[in-house]
C-alpha cells in the first residue's frame, strides 16, 4: 500500500513538472522601445498602445504568458491611445498591465529558450534603440533558430532590418516582408526626417521582398515561413492570431 502511494505521488510530481514545463514554453515576447523623442529632436515619440494591447489581448486569452522587453528595461512611453476602443480603455485602467509597461525587462534578463515567438510592436519610438540593439537581435534570432516565430506590425518591422542568421544572411532575404511603407509616411515632416532609415528601403536593399497594400489601413499582413508582418495598426489582431496559429502548426 505504501509503495502504491509512493508511485502515485511520483506520477503526480512528474505530471506537475511536465505541465510546468509546458506552461513555461507557452510564452511570447513583445519588444518595445524606451525612446521618448524622434531622434535628437524635441518631438515626442511613443510606442503604439493599440499595437501592444490588441496583440497582448490575443496572446493572453490563448493562454500564453507575455513578457515585455526594451533596450534599457524599465518604463516605456506610450501614445496613439484611443479610449473609445473598449479594449484599449480596459488595459489603460488595468494597473497590473500598466505595471508591466512601467517595468519592462532589459535584454539581459531574457532567456530566449522560454519563448515560442517574438513580436515587435510599432509606433515612432520603434525606429530608435531597438533596431541597433545587438542583445535584442540575438534574442530574436535564438527564438527563430529554435523554430520560433518572428513577427512585427507597422514601424515594429524596423526591429527586423538588422536580423541575421548564423550564416550571415538577413533573416528576411528572399522573403516577403511587410511594415509601414514610405507611401504613407509624410516625408516632408520633421518626424520622418529624424528616422535613421526607411524600413522599406532597408528591407529591399538587404535582399528582402517588401510588399504592402496600396490602399492601406485594411488589415494587410504577409506570412513567409516563420516571418509574420503587418502593415499598420489595423493588422495587429490578425498578426497576433496568425502568430498563434503558426505556433500551433509547428507543434504538429
Amino acid at each position: 500500500m505504501l509503495k502504491s502511494k509512493i508511485v502515485i505521488n511520483m506520477l503526480f510530481l512528474c505530471m506537475g513538472s511536465l505541465l510546468f514545463s509546458q506552461n513555461e514554453n507557452r510564452s511570447i515576447l513583445i519588444v518595445t522601445s524606451n525612446q521618448h523623442t524622434y531622434g535628437s529632436t524635441t518631438l515626442n515619440a511613443a510606442n503604439h498602445f493599440a499595437e501592444i494591447v490588441l496583440a497582448y489581448d490575443e496572446f493572453v486569452k490563448a493562454g500564453y504568458q507575455v513578457d515585455f522587453v526594451s533596450p534599457n528595461g524599465g518604463a516605456i512611453p506610450i501614445g496613439y491611445l484611443s479610449t473609445s476602443d473598449p479594449v484599449q480603455k480596459q488595459y489603460l485602467y488595468d494597473s497590473k498591465f500598466m505595471d508591466l509597461l512601467k517595468n519592462t525587462r532589459g535584454p539581459e534578463h531574457i532567456n530566449p529558450k522560454k519563448y515560442q515567438a517574438i513580436y515587435y510592436s510599432g509606433g515612432g519610438a520603434a525606429m530608435f534603440g531597438v533596431p541597433e540593439n545587438k542583445k535584442i537581435q540575438d534574442i530574436a534570432m535564438q527564438i527563430y533558430e529554435n523554430n520560433g516565430i518572428i513577427s512585427a506590425v507597422c514601424h515594429g518591422t524596423a526591429g527586423l532590418v538588422n536580423l541575421k542568421t548564423k550564416e550571415g544572411s538577413y533573416v528576411y532575404a528572399e522573403k516577403k516582408v511587410n511594415g509601414y511603407p514610405d507611401k504613407f509616411e509624410r516625408k516632408e515632416a520633421e518626424y520622418y526626417k529624424a528616422f535613421p532609415f526607411s524600413i522599406e528601403n532597408a528591407i529591399t536593399n538587404n535582399g528582402g521582398n517588401f510588399v504592402y497594400s496600396e490602399k492601406g489601413w485594411d488589415k494587410y499582413f504577409v506570412i513567409d515561413g516563420r516571418l509574420i508582418t503587418g502593415q499598420d495598426p489595423t493588422a495587429t489582431r490578425i498578426v497576433a492570431q496568425k502568430v498563434l496559429e503558426a505556433i500551433q502548426n509547428l507543434k504538429h
